[in-house]
């Protein structure tokens, strides 16, 4: 099973210089993607076009292009751009991040040792500006075990190093809309149909951060749209009401705190260095 793809949806906010760095770690790995299938969730801006077409010329016949007419959100691109996923194992990459040169291989030698493995994932290093600048690690549970019982609390997977398959996908009901938490959705309906987890204990890939980040994270209405997130887990019946509850209290405290305190939280609380 040497074959993968690369999935990723690429939307009109994302910055080209951004673009580039991600597809440039990609095109840096020590094993290559057989493929790489780009969703276009909706119209791009003319410098993202061009530095799209400037990747696809490198190596045509590598690159498949989903275009939606319209932005449909991250669940809606993910879930059009797995059907036209043509291997069984798939990596997931954001467009704004960096793999590790050896990312591919690593996740690719987990599921030769493991033929039942479903899911491989990794921790990741929090950059800001340059990945120079590593401001924080986010630590993931290793274990099947491990894995299942932190997902319901939070993600037990960094969903940008996530390795998959296919079929599990397909069989748990593929990406799903979840304002906010169209993974968080995924990995518990893969868990509930079944799925082998594991992660990596070593980061392998950087995710860029910033101040907006963090911004994007607070508020009342963030804090509601959170709140229907973590219901409709709730629904699938894999967390409990305490479970809930619980999440909710926590969020709403880091949710409603000043910009600055909610970075010093997640920095000091919610990630290590």
């Amino acid at each position: 099973m040497d074959n993968f793809t690369v999935l990723m949806s690429l939307y009109y906010k994302e910055k080209p210089e951004y673009f580039h760095e991600c597809m440039e770690s990609i095109f840096k790995q020590t094993i290559q993607p057989e493929q790489i299938v780009i969703v276009k969730d909706g119209p791009l801006t003319k410098e993202l076009d061009s530095e799209l077409e400037r990747w696809i010329n490198t190596d045509q016949k590598r690159f498949t292009i989903i275009s939606l007419e319209v932005n449909q959100g991250l669940g809606a691109a993910l879930a059009e751009g797995i059907k036209h996923c043509r291997n069984e194992l798939i990596a997931r990459m954001d467009t704004d991040d960096v793999a590790v040169k050896n990312r591919f291989e690593m996740q690719l030698l987990e599921f030769k040792a493991n033929p039942e493995l479903d899911i491989c994932g990794s921790s990741i290093l929090e950059f800001e500006g340059s990945l120079n600048n590593i401001v924080s690690e986010r630590k993931v549970p290793l274990s099947d075990a491990a894995i299942k019982e932190y997902q319901k609390r939070r993600d037990a997977f960094n969903h940008m190093t996530v390795m998959y398959k296919k079929s599990m996908v397909l069989k748990a009901g593929n990406y799903q809309s979840c304002l906010l938490m169209e993974d968080t959705l995924l990995w518990v309906r893969m868990i509930q149909a079944g799925a082998k987890c594991k992660n990596i204990g070593k980061p392998l890939v950087y995710a860029r951060v910033g101040a907006d980040m963090y911004a994007r994270r607070g508020g009342w209405k963030y804090f509601l749209k959170y709140r229907e997130g973590r219901k409709r887990i709730l629904e699938t019946g894999y967390i409990s009401t305490v479970d809930y509850i619980d999440t909710l209290f926590v969020q709403l405290i880091v949710a409603m705190a000043p910009n600055e305190i909610r970075k010093y939280i997640f920095k000091k609380f919610l990630r290590k260095m």
